[in-house]
């Protein structure tokens, strides 16, 4: 189970160019930014929770404070009762993190970047082995796992990408839009696989602006608008709260009257 209590993250504001002051912006306060704002929300185990904003809503910053890679300025998360704070090693033994940028090193084949990452999690040869060729299967990765990063196209970097993030088979994976850029046919794929990871037992959380991946995957949706919550249920309890029967439209439904509670 996955817990988010209170998350904050904030930033010093950079100052306009020459001109010795800072840049009015949108969630400021003095001369900080402030990203994500007091988030609270839960994930059951073995459930996909869709994470949904608009651009600059603060959904990759809240993402990296979960897995680590930033501390939060206030509030924390656990996993299975695992502080990211006090204990963040062994929440990342527990995740697997998808980030927006593959980061794949060119030089490796795809067998050689996932053994590489799999030996950083500190798996046995045999085991590490077994996972391998499991993931290449289930992904259909064989017919390039011995070709060079940098020869690949966009989804099969994206393979590569979730081969070596689930590697060392995490109890929570993080998705951070895992289906951008890619073709019809290596989006499917994607799908399919976290739908299998759900068959698992897993629990996934989910970061998307497409709708339709949203209604056909998620148990619950979060929506964040300027480093705000402003809605968590079940995808019907967002069209009902809407009045809204397309997703798309709800979502839009949400994001405006979050504008105008602000403004307020």
């Amino acid at each position: 189970m996955v817990e988010v209590m209170g998350l904050s993250k904030c930033f010093r504001r950079r100052k306009q160019k020459g001109r010795g002051r800072y840049k009015k912006v949108p969630r400021e306060e003095g001369k900080m930014f402030y990203a994500v704002t007091d988030v609270s929300f839960h994930a059951e185990a073995g459930a996909i929770l869709g994470l949904l904003g608009p651009n600059g809503a603060g959904k990759t910053t809240l993402l990296r404070m979960l897995s680590t890679v930033l501390k939060p300025t206030a509030g924390t998360a656990s996993f299975d009762g695992i502080d990211i704070i006090e204990s963040p090693l062994e929440v990342r033994k527990r995740i697997g993190f998808l980030s927006d940028d593959t980061g794949l090193y060119g030089r490796l084949t795809a067998r050689e970047m996932i053994e590489y990452f799999g030996k950083l999690h500190g798996m046995e040869h045999r085991r590490l082995k077994e996972r391998m060729n499991e993931l290449f299967a289930l992904l259909d990765m064989t017919s390039f796992a011995d070709k060079r990063n940098d020869s690949l196209s966009s989804g099969m970097k994206q393979k590569v990408s979730i081969a070596r993030t689930l590697v060392h088979d995490p109890e929570v994976i993080i998705f951070d839009e895992p289906t951008t850029g890619l073709d019809v046919a290596a989006a499917e794929a994607i799908l399919q696989f976290i739908e299998s990871c759900k068959a698992e037992g897993k629990t996934v959380l989910f970061c998307t602006h497409h709708m339709h991946e949203v209604d056909r995957l998620c148990d619950r949706v979060v929506v964040l608008h300027q480093g705000h919550l402003c809605f968590q249920g079940s995808v019907e309890e967002m069209r009902s709260r809407t009045g809204k029967t397309h997703l798309d439209e709800a979502f839009l439904a949400l994001i405006d009257s979050a504008e105008v509670s602000h403004a307020a």
